[in-house]
């Protein structure tokens, strides 16, 4: 995708998880969060500001995981998953990186949430 339609069906994205949450839009940091309690598994609670952002290294690793850079290792006794990374991840520039994660949410969402745009 080029960026111009990234940025289109980014925020058509941040519109409707907005309307399904009856919130004010996401930025990327909670988007990959609520990405990482959907991978979670274990529904909404509370959750620790360490867990937190275990949740989102969780989701960028779900994410990259379509790249090939991490592959999932299993479950820990609490039900969290662990990744591996495979491959590193080349140093893309702050936008390149943006860009990136915009257009793996977007592809996340497509198919493992079967939102449409």
């Amino acid at each position: 995708m080029k960026p111009a339609e990234i940025n289109l069906k980014w925020a058509a994205l941040q519109d409707k998880i907005a309307s399904e949450f009856d919130n004010e839009k996401p930025d990327i940091k909670v988007v990959l969060f609520l990405i990482g309690v959907q991978e979670l598994g274990q529904g909404p609670r509370k959750f620790s500001k360490r867990q937190k952002e275990e949740l989102m290294h969780i989701a960028n690793c779900k994410l990259f995981s379509k790249m090939g850079f991490y592959e999932l290792e299993g479950l820990d006794q609490d039900g969290w998953p662990h990744w591996k990374l495979v491959k590193v991840v080349p140093n893309y520039t702050l936008l390149e990186q943006e860009m990136l994660i915009k257009s793996l949410i977007i592809d996340y969402f497509k198919s493992e949430m079967e939102w449409i745009f």
